[in-house]
This record gives structure tokens, C-alpha cells and sequence, in this order.
């Protein structure tokens, strides 16, 4: 299936209101991802994404069919940590099992790795989100490891995975 990565526009908020607003995306990702997902939610996510300067982060609009079904970016750490980044992303529940963010993943690293001077990409999928592992270890990512009970949601305990992409791992 054909999709683009583009910056995101502010015309892009009801499409994201529209797919955003799954409760299988949100029992996958960190509690600011709200739910259920409000147009306002999405017109405040949009707008941060289109005003940004680009220069400690990228985020990208996942377009198929001409409308914004996804996310994915990624954003440089601070401190001790600024030669990493984190990677982030959603996609609409009816692209899942297509490729499309496998592909995508490679591509904003890609860009990531040539815009910043970072040395690794990672990603903390939640340990039962199979799905989300599978796109990171097909994009040549590496289970560094499992961090028992470290995340807290919806009143449970549980693990997540530490998963990496060097420089040199692309």
C-alpha cells in the first residue's frame, strides 16, 4: 500500500481526530495520548507538529489516500542524552499488517540520521504490543532489552521493551 510522509498542516486535524480516536491505539501508547480523542485534542497535536523549527525533532504526517491515518517521529534527548533519540508513531487501525509503518519507521530514521548528530534511534513498545515489536525488528532495530513492570497504565503494572538502531546498524 502507497503512503507519503510529509510535514503535517492544520487542515490534517480531523483526519487525526478521526483515527486517533481508537481505544486499541491509546492501550498502546503513554497516557498523553488521549482517550477518547477529541477534534481539540488533534487540532493542539497538528499545530504543535506544523509550528515546530524541525531543530531537535522530526514528526511527520503518515498520508495514504490523502488523508493523515498516522504518526511517526522522532525526538532528540537532552543532557547526557543528547546523541539519542526516541521514536514515536500511530497508525490508523485499517493500515495495520500492511508494511506501511515498517517502511515508514526506515524512512523518518533515515532522515533523522542524516539531519542530526545522533548515534542511536530507540523505541519502548509495551512488551505485549507484538505488532508494534515486529515493525521495530523489521526496520533492523534490536531488543536491548525488558524492563519488568517499568511502565504504570490504567491502574497495571507492566514490562516494556528497550529497542535500538545505531548509525551503523542502516
Amino acid at each position: 500500500m502507497n503512503f507519503v510522509l510529509r510535514k503535517w498542516k492544520i487542515s490534517d486535524a480531523a483526519d487525526v481526530a478521526r483515527f486517533a480516536d481508537n481505544e486499541k491505539i491509546a492501550a498502546n501508547l503513554r497516557n498523553v495520548f488521549p482517550c477518547p480523542y477529541s477534534l481539540e485534542d488533534a487540532r493542539q497535536y497538528v499545530e504543535g507538529c506544523a509550528a515546530d523549527p524541525e531543530e531537535r525533532q522530526i514528526c511527520r504526517a503518515i498520508e495514504i489516500d490523502g488523508q493523515a491515518a498516522g504518526s511517526v517521529g522522532v525526538f532528540c534527548g537532552t543532557d547526557v542524552y543528547e546523541r539519542s533519540a526516541e521514536l514515536g508513531y500511530w497508525l490508523a487501525e485499517e493500515y495495520w499488517k500492511k508494511g506501511i509503518m515498517t517502511e515508514a519507521v526506515r524512512q523518518i530514521c533515515e532522515e533523522a540520521f542524516e539531519k542530526f548528530e545522533i548515534c542511536r534511534i530507540y523505541a519502548e513498545p509495551f512488551a505485549y504490543n507484538i505488532g508494534s515489536r515486529r515493525v521495530l525488528e523489521k526496520a533492523g532495530f534490536t531488543l536491548e532489552g525488558i524492563m519488568r513492570r517499568g511502565v504504570y497504565k490504567r491502574e497495571q503494572y507492566f514490562d516494556y521493551c528497550m529497542y535500538a538502531l545505531l548509525r551503523e546498524d542502516i
